[in-house]
């Protein structure tokens, strides 16, 4: 039987804190699937269709991963349309790590087959978030040390044009 594990996130933008959870997971799974959601909580600066396409650029070299966006439905659902046994959550501190075991323990009630697997961040992706990359590359700062340089393109196309 095939080990598929999801990776649901907002992705805004996708940062090298998430390229290195998806290249870990890579090697621990049959097939990663990237899932791309809407977070009604915040304020996306890149459409769907845009986030997809730029993670399934950097993540080309990975022929065992998949970008999809995913449906207005709960992770555990898409998980068992998908065949996903495993949930991959990216951690970076303990706040994160609070949150993402209450999640888990809420996906396993509407799922009890379902594994959330935490795989810690290295340590020189820690500190990075997209909420903050966002703010930094709004004014103008440097995040080639962020993102991977399709996305780092993509983001500063992406001011200009709400400048202009």
């Amino acid at each position: 039987m095939s080990k598929i594990a999801l990776f649901p996130g907002s992705f805004d933008p996708f940062t090298k804190g998430h390229l290195d959870t998806v290249q870990r997971a890579s090697q621990l799974f049959d097939q990663v699937i990237i899932a791309v959601m809407t977070n009604a909580a915040k304020q996306p600066l890149f459409d769907s269709p845009t986030k997809v396409a730029l993670i399934a650029e950097v993540t080309t070299d990975l022929p065992n991963v998949q970008v999809v966006a995913q449906p207005k439905t709960l992770t555990a659902d898409f998980a068992r349309q998908v065949g996903a046994r495993y949930l991959i959550r990216g951690i970076r501190n303990a706040n994160d790590f609070e949150y993402e075991r209450d999640i888990a323990a809420l996906n396993q009630t509407q799922d009890d087959q379902l594994e959330t697997v935490l795989l810690l961040a290295k340590q020189e992706y820690a500190f990075i978030s997209s909420s903050m990359v966002k703010e930094i590359a709004s004014f103008g700062g440097q995040v080639s040390q962020l993102v991977p340089p399709a996305v780092e393109r993509a983001l500063k196309q992406k001011l200009q044009d709400k400048r202009d």
